[in-house]
């Protein structure tokens, strides 16, 4: 059996309203992973927990079209698990179905980045990776973030990261961002990334949150 930790940067169709929302479109949510889910057949379930400002996303809930049921269900003042029940894009749903073919086990959480993306582990033989790999449509980014490690769940920190905040992260290093003392600013960062220095900072303390909460929390 093989395990591969795999990055998806599904757009248009692939990728719904509320997965957009949940993915980086809504600033109040600073984490999203889908723990659990069944798309065995309509109507879709998800099990999602949410941490941040996670109230102000009930109102969405309510609204979206595509939202059958839900129920948040708190953990803490910041925290909650959020089950909903809807329709899913076809598109959308044979995406998910890509990894449950065969001997394929995709191990929880699917963690959702503020790009966009999601990473993911999968568990199979070598033949039903490899086909699953390669009926991943063109218009879905994908990236193999990592194959086989001694432990099922990514035992990396760096894994939590999405692929921008991973680059971020690489770049503040090189730079000297986080030596002692520093010898490079937010503004340098943002230079060498060539984007705005807000979008700089923000990449740098969402990746350091995930970082310490993955080191910590577990």
């Amino acid at each position: 059996m093989k395990r591969v930790r795999l990055t998806l940067h599904p757009t248009d169709s692939y990728a719904p309203a509320l997965y957009e929302r949940l993915a980086g479109g809504a600033a109040f949510l600073d984490r999203v992973r889908i723990e659990n889910w069944n798309v065995a057949k309509p109507p879709t379930a998800f099990l999602l927990r949410l941490t941040g400002d996670y109230r102000r996303f009930e109102a969405e809930l309510a609204a979206a079209e595509m939202v059958d049921a839900y129920e948040l269900l708190p953990i803490a003042e910041r925290e909650c698990h959020c089950f909903l029940e809807g329709r899913v894009d076809p598109a959308a749903r044979s995406l998910f179905e890509t990894f449950t073919r065969g001997s394929l086990l995709t191990i929880p959480p699917v963690v959702c980045h503020d790009d966009g993306s999601n990473s993911f582990t999968i568990v199979g033989t070598d033949a039903d990776i490899q086909r699953a790999v390669e009926a991943v449509p063109d218009d879905v980014g994908l990236v193999i973030d990592a194959v086989g490690g001694e432990t099922v769940a990514p035992a990396d920190a760096r894994a939590a990261l999405s692929p921008r905040q991973r680059t971020a992260v690489e770049t503040a290093l090189e730079l000297g961002y986080y030596e002692v003392p520093r010898t490079a600013t937010t503004a340098d960062v943002a230079a060498e990334l060539d984007c705005a220095t807000a979008t700089a900072a923000e990449h740098l303390q969402r990746a350091e949150a995930r970082v310490l909460e993955t080191l910590f929390r577990r």
